[in-house]
């Protein structure tokens, strides 16, 4: 997904840029752009004041909401969803299994990279990839490839597995992450998750 508006990105840059050029030129006492020696010294600090605009917007800004939306296309997911896990897995021994599972979805996420991690009572996974897409109706959908870990006392009948998941991104009334996922161990399943906390959970909690 094209993570900020492109036709606007470029008419927003020239004019920062050319604001803080013009700031500069008259800060310095420059009055006249025939005053080519002048104007010239004040280009490299221009740059360096630009770049360091833009560090703060792909640091932080970019969160904003004042920027969501009409410039940066990707919603900010970061914090801690609770929320439930319907597994159509089954023990192979005993052909049962524990379907409606308890778990915290963890997202962290800059403005060049999202990493979710999933935690149950009995397990944990990590993401491999993951990225936020739209569909053709222009739905955001958070997507991601994962490995699994179970406790080392339920990995007999819990082994480690691959999986992937996708989920709707929904904004009202509750904010909310809604989909499926399937696994390399040939389950599959729903997830729903309502957003909690923006801090980051590093475990499973009741």
């Amino acid at each position: 997904m094209e993570k900020i508006n492109s036709k606007i990105k470029l008419h927003i840059q020239f004019g920062i840029f050319a604001t803080i050029w013009i700031i500069l030129l008259l800060a310095g006492g420059v009055t006249s752009l025939l005053d080519l020696v002048n104007v010239a010294k004040k280009f490299p600090l221009a740059v360096t004041v630009y770049s360091v605009l833009a560090l703060i917007f792909t640091k932080w800004a970019w969160r904003w909401k004042i920027f969501q939306g009409w410039l940066v296309k990707a919603p900010n997911l970061q914090g801690t969803w609770r929320g439930t896990i319907d597994s159509t897995w089954e023990n192979p021994a005993t052909n049962s299994g524990t379907n409606l599972i308890p778990a915290i979805l963890s997202i962290k996420q800059t403005f060049d990279n999202i990493d979710c991690l999933l935690f149950s009572k009995e397990s944990s996974s990590y993401s491999m990839s993951a990225e936020i897409n739209l569909d053709q109706s222009g739905n955001p959908y958070l997507s991601y490839n994962y490995t699994n870990r179970s406790r080392a006392s339920v990995r007999e009948r819990s082994e480690v597995h691959d999986g992937a998941a996708i989920l709707r991104i929904i904004k009202s009334p509750d904010r909310s992450l809604e989909g499926e996922y399937w696994t390399s161990r040939k389950s599959t399943g729903e997830m729903r998750f309502r957003f909690e906390s923006k801090s980051i959970a590093e475990k499973f909690t009741e």
